[in-house]
């Protein structure tokens, strides 16, 4: 059984980039477009992770091997932020991870009481912004499956990820990452055996997942970048006033894909010469004599068990 754990669609939003993200989206992709090409493509099993949203679930709630998914922005102890896709959830699970997404403690804790499968997505690239080294002591005691090939990062970043998630221990997986209908499906993650979605996810947590398919490239960005630049201006046909500036395209993702090698070379060689360490909740939580209801905006206590299926601590 094979499915694209990482895609996007028109429901992912306004791109983050500023002043662009005033008029263009993160993705044009339709919905039914995305489903029709995966299966296309082979994938047993359909879901899409839109930024923060699941209003894709409307269109696609109909086909029965279609299941609920979406990356989460979350913020960290450290103050950064991390996309982390959550799978195979439910509509109310969506506004409460919504709620929480900002105290990444508060997240854990739904997750895991609702046994979600979750994983921190193209762990060693800048898109998110900057990286803490105490970010990874988090991921490496209580994230359960890392991405370790995304079809939009370079072989070297997917090759650092794959190397991380063996050293903690973690689940492996892969997804195109594809905000263009063309890298749809083109690397995916697969469960030999699996008849269904409990039995992929359960599969992948037994180790028996592989991951497949293609990496990015510089090529292979700037492409898709002019293809959201084409759906623009057909959207908004007022902005062919600035098409000039597409010939800027080339330059921005050259800028753009070097900075991501620079950031994956940096950590891969901070991390290579440390050792894995063991965070615990309450590192970050204040004194037991100082708590204050304000400590507990979402009403669970830091005492709460974690269970081990949270992955490997040490």
């Amino acid at each position: 059984m094979r499915c694209d754990l990482h895609v996007h669609s028109v429901a992912s939003g306004m791109c983050s980039t500023p002043v662009l993200n005033r008029v263009c989206r993160e993705s044009y992709n339709d919905a039914t477009e995305v489903y029709k090409r995966l299966k296309k493509l082979g994938m047993a099993i359909v879901t899409i992770t839109d930024h923060d949203a699941i209003d894709a679930a409307e269109v696609l709630r109909k086909y029965p091997d279609f299941f609920l998914s979406e990356e989460v922005t979350v913020r960290m102890p450290t103050g950064t932020e991390v996309h982390v896709g959550v799978y195979d959830i439910r509509e109310r699970d969506h506004v409460e991870i919504q709620r929480r997404r900002n105290d990444f403690i508060s997240l854990l804790m739904y997750l895991t009481e609702r046994k979600l499968f979750f994983s921190v997505n193209h762990v060693f690239s800048g898109l998110t912004g900057r990286r803490d080294v105490h970010d990874f002591d988090w991921f490496a005691s209580y994230v359960p499956a890392l991405e370790a090939r995304n079809g939009q990062m370079c072989p070297e970043a997917n090759a650092n990820a794959a190397t991380l998630a063996a050293r903690f221990g973690k689940v492996a997986i892969a997804g195109s990452d594809s905000h263009a209908i063309a890298g749809v499906g083109l690397t995916h993650t697969e469960v030999p055996g699996a008849r269904t979605v409990d039995e992929f996810f359960g599969g992948l947590m037994q180790g028996r997942g592989r991951i497949h398919g293609v990496h990015g490239g510089y090529a292979k960005l700037t492409a898709d970048v002019f293809s959201i630049v084409n759906s623009l201006l057909h959207e908004k046909p007022w902005t062919l006033a600035i098409s000039p500036l597409a010939l800027l395209v080339p330059i921005f993702t050259a800028g753009h894909w070097l900075n991501e090698i620079r950031f994956c070379r940096k950590w891969a060689a901070i991390l290579e010469g440390s050792e894995k360490r063991t965070r615990h909740l309450w590192d970050v939580a204040p004194r037991a004599d100082n708590l204050i209801p304000e400590h507990f905006p979402f009403g669970v206590p830091l005492a709460s068990s974690l269970g081990p299926w949270l992955g490997t601590s040490a």
